[in-house]
Order: structure tokens, then C-alpha cells, then sequence
């Protein structure tokens, strides 16, 4: 008899999958340990943990909203977004588009480590925040209000 994985295991398959050091990435979490994720699939965009939140659900609605990971300590969010977010995202001064690769330490998904854990998880299905509509969330008069994205 077959088991369908549940969706932390479908998340976390999928970062592993992602890494450009699975090993790694899965001896630490072995530990229960932060691993620093790199990866040629998505690119990292930082921004405050309180503005993420709110964020979240105007994005959600509009089925828009990838993985986001949070920092409690550090009041942070880092959000999975496709390879051009720079292109999109750059003259936001509320977002930081980090370079490809850039090592993203987390925890394994339904797990928490040092103050971080993922806030929209991922499904193992490679879907990722669109970088327009978090453009539109985070840009100059955003209301971040669920009718800015319908």
C-alpha cells in the first residue's frame, strides 16, 4: 500500500530537490538545524516581518502567494519568488531582491530553529510569490488591502 506524503513532506522534498546541496541541506535538518538553502530556482526577497503579514492575505486571495519564511528575532520575511524578481522588484525600497544563490537558512518545513519557521509553507508543488503582485503589495500607496488584487 502507497502513502501520500503529507504536505510538509511534499515542502520539504521540494527545497531538498531545489538545493544546489541536497546533502548538506539534509544532514543539518537531521540535526534540527538552520540549512543554508541555494538555489537556481528561485530568488529570495527580504522585507519586514509585520508588513509581510499583512501581505499575505491580499496575496493569498489572489493566488499569488508562494513560500514565506519569518524571523521572530529578527523581524524578518523572506519570500520564494521567481528567478526575474529583480527585474519587477528593484526600485521598492521596502524589499531587498537577494542575488541568486544567496544562502537562505531555514528550518525544515513544519519545523521551527532559531526564532525561524515558514509562515506559508511550501507545497512541493514549485509554486512561488509572484513578483508584480508583491511589487503591488509592497510598492509606493500600497494599502495592502484585498481590493488592490482583485
Amino acid at each position: 500500500m502507497t502513502t501520500t506524503p503529507t504536505s510538509a513532506e511534499a515542502g520539504t522534498a521540494w527545497l531538498v530537490q531545489c538545493s544546489v546541496q541536497p546533502a548538506t541541506v539534509r544532514a543539518l535538518w537531521k540535526t534540527s538545524t538552520l540549512a543554508p538553502l541555494r538555489s537556481d530556482v528561485w530568488r529570495v526577497v527580504e522585507a519586514d516581518l509585520l508588513r509581510s503579514v499583512d501581505a499575505m492575505r491580499p496575496l493569498g486571495r489572489a493566488g499569488a502567494l508562494g513560500p514565506v519564511l519569518v524571523s521572530t528575532e529578527r523581524r524578518r520575511a523572506w519570500w520564494l519568488t521567481a528567478l526575474d524578481a529583480e527585474d519587477h522588484l528593484d526600485d521598492i525600497p521596502a524589499l531587498t531582491v537577494r542575488p541568486a544563490r544567496w544562502p537562505l537558512l531555514c528550518p525544515e518545513v513544519g519545523h521551527s530553529a532559531y526564532g525561524r519557521a515558514w509562515l506559508e509553507a511550501p507545497d512541493g508543488t514549485g509554486k512561488l510569490t509572484e513578483p508584480i503582485a508583491l511589487g503591488a503589495a509592497f510598492g509606493p500607496g500600497s494599502t495592502l488591502s484585498a481590493e488592490a488584487f482583485r
